[in-house]
C-alpha cells in the first residue's frame, strides 16, 4: 500500500498537477466519485440533410489527469458523502421553496394558496424511552437530549418488533391511500363529487420521510390547494387552510392498508394518533407561533439527507449475511430490528416486501423525497440546470473556440462509457481535501 506522500510523488511525475487539481475541484468535494473509462465526441449535425459535420469537442478518459472521467456519486446520505448530501439538501430546499413562494418555473401566486405543513407518525409498538415536554420519562429518568437510550424500548421483550418492521414496509402504501382519501375529503367539504372536484381544484404536495429514534418512519409534508390546472390557476373561494387541515385529519384517520396474516395474527397498518397540522403563512412573521414558508423548507430539506443510520444508529448500506451484525457497532435496538426484517424476509408470502434487501433500512424501501407533478420544479430539472452551467464553465475554462451551431444545425453527441471503479487514490484524496473549498456550510436562501 502506497503512502499519500508516495502517491503524490507518483502523480507529480506522471500527471499534469494543475489539470489534476482542476479535475478534482470539479467534483465539488465528492469523496467517493464514480470512475469511468471511455470517450465523448460532439459533432455538428445538419438537421435538413442529416450530414455530420466537424468535431466540436472530444473528450477521452485516457487523456484526463486522473486517467478516468470522475463523476460525482450523488449519494443523498450524509454518512456516505457529505458534499453530495449537501447538494441534495439544497436542491430539496429549492424544490420545497419553489412550491411555497414561486420560482423555478412555478408562479409566485402559489404563496397565496392555502398551504398546510403536516406530520404523520407511526403507531405505538411498545413504550420507549423519551423526553416529554413536562416531567421525566415514564421510566422515572430525565434523559439528556443525546442519551443513547432514547427511542429504545423500556421492555425489549414485549416490544412488537415484527409490527414495527412491517409498518415501515407498508408506510409508502399508507401514504398512497391517504393521498386518495385526501382528495375525497376536500371534495366532500366543498360539496363536490370526486369527478367534479377535478374541474374546480387540485391538491398538490411534497413530502420527505424521516426516521424517529425508535426506528419508525414518519412523514413531513407540505400540502397545497390550487386551481384545476395546478399552481398556475387560483384556488376556488371555498378553499381555505382550515378546510384543508380538517380534510387532512379525516383522511389520515381513514387511511388503512391490510397487511399479512402471521401466526394467526392479522396485521392492519395506519398512521399513528399523533397527526399534526399547521398552517403555513405567506410571509416571514416575527411571532414565535407563526410557521413561515422558509422555516418549512429548511426543516424538510434537513431530513432529506438523513436515513435510519442517523436517527436509530443502524446501517447506511445493505448487508449480505446476517452474521455481519456480530462485527458491527450498532445499538441493540437497531440490531433486533434488522434481525426481524431478515427473518421475515425469508418468508415466501412476504417476498414482495424484499425485507432482506432493505433490512438495513428497517424494512422501509420507499423514496425519501416525493412530490406531485404540479407542486413545483423537479430534482432532475435542478440537476440538469447545474450540469449545463458546469459544461458552460468548462468550455470557458478551456477557451473553447469551436464554432456555434447555426439555425440549421444541432449537436450530435457520441459517447461510450464503462465503469472503472469508485473513489479516489490516497494522493487524490489529499489533493481534493487541500484544494476544494468547504461548501457544506451555510444555508441556501435564494429560491429563484
Amino acid at each position: 500500500m502506497t503512502t499519500p506522500v508516495g502517491d503524490l510523488a507518483y502523480l507529480a511525475r506522471h500527471a499534469d498537477m494543475p489539470a489534476l487539481v482542476r479535475q478534482l475541484r470539479g467534483l465539488g468535494g465528492c469523496t467517493t466519485p464514480i470512475r469511468l473509462d471511455g470517450h465523448r465526441t460532439e459533432h455538428t449535425l445538419d438537421t435538413t440533410t442529416g450530414e455530420i459535420g466537424p468535431v466540436v469537442h472530444h473528450l477521452d478518459s485516457a487523456e484526463l489527469p486522473a486517467g478516468n472521467l470522475l463523476v460525482r456519486c450523488n449519494n443523498r446520505r450524509a454518512t456516505r458523502c457529505a458534499s453530495c448530501a449537501e447538494t441534495y439538501r439544497r436542491d430539496t430546499y429549492q424544490l420545497i421553496t419553489a412550491g411555497l413562494r414561486g420560482g423555478k418555473g412555478t408562479p409566485e401566486a402559489v404563496a397565496t394558496h392555502p398551504r398546510v405543513f403536516a406530520t404523520f407518525t407511526a403507531p405505538s409498538f411498545g413504550p420507549v424511552h423519551n423526553r416529554p415536554t413536562t416531567g421525566p420519562c415514564r421510566c422515572g429518568t430525565h434523559h439528556e437530549p443525546d442519551a443513547p437510550e432514547l427511542g429504545t424500548p423500556r421492555d425489549p421483550t414485549t416490544y412488537d418488533y415484527e409490527a414495527a418492521v412491517l409498518w415501515n414496509a407498508h408506510a409508502s402504501k399508507i401514504w398512497a391511500r391517504f393521498s386518495i382519501y385526501l382528495r375525497r375529503e376536500v371534495a366532500k367539504r366543498a360539496g363536490l363529487t370526486q369527478r367534479a372536484f377535478r374541474d374546480h381544484a387540485r391538491v398538490s404536495f411534497a413530502k420527505v420521510a424521516e426516521y424517529q429514534k425508535r426506528g419508525a418512519i414518519h412523514f413531513h409534508a407540505v400540502i397545497r390547494i390550487d386551481g384545476p390546472d395546478g399552481g398556475t390557476t387560483p384556488p376556488p373561494a371555498w378553499a381555505t387552510a382550515e378546510l384543508l387541515a380538517d380534510a387532512i385529519h379525516a383522511a389520515g384517520k381513514a387511511a388503512e392498508v391490510p397487511g399479512p396474516v402471521l401466526n394467526g395474527r392479522a396485521h392492519t397498518f395506519a398512521f399513528g394518533r399523533q397527526l399534526d397540522t399547521r398552517t403555513i403563512r405567506s410571509a416571514d412573521f416575527d411571532g414565535p407561533t407563526e410557521l413561515t414558508d422558509r422555516a418549512v423548507a429548511a426543516y424538510i430539506a434537513k431530513y432529506a439527507t438523513k436515513g435510519a443510520e442517523t436517527a436509530t444508529g443502524t446501517l447506511d448500506r445493505p448487508i449480505k449475511f446476517l452474521a455481519e451484525l456480530a462485527h458491527l457497532r450498532i445499538s441493540d435496538h437497531a440490531r433486533e430490528l434488522i434481525r426481524t426484517a431478515w427473518r421475515l424476509g425469508a418468508r415466501r408470502d412476504l417476498e414482495d416486501l424484499r425485507l432482506r434487501a432493505w433490512a438495513h433500512m428497517l424494512g422501509f424501501r420507499g423514496h425519501f423525497s416525493t412530490k406531485t407533478r404540479r407542486y413545483s420544479t423537479t430534482l432532475g430539472a435542478l440537476r440538469d440546470a447545474r450540469t449545463q452551467w458546469r459544461r458552460l464553465q468548462a468550455a470557458i475554462a478551456r477557451d473553447d473556440q469551436a464554432p456555434e451551431p447555426t439555425d440549421d444545425e444541432t449537436i450530435l453527441v457520441l459517447a461510450h462509457w464503462t465503469f472503472a471503479g469508485t473513489g479516489l487514490t490516497r494522493g487524490e484524496e489529499w489533493l481534493a481535501a487541500a484544494f476544494t473549498p468547504d461548501n457544506t456550510e451555510g444555508e441556501t436562501t435564494h429560491a429563484r
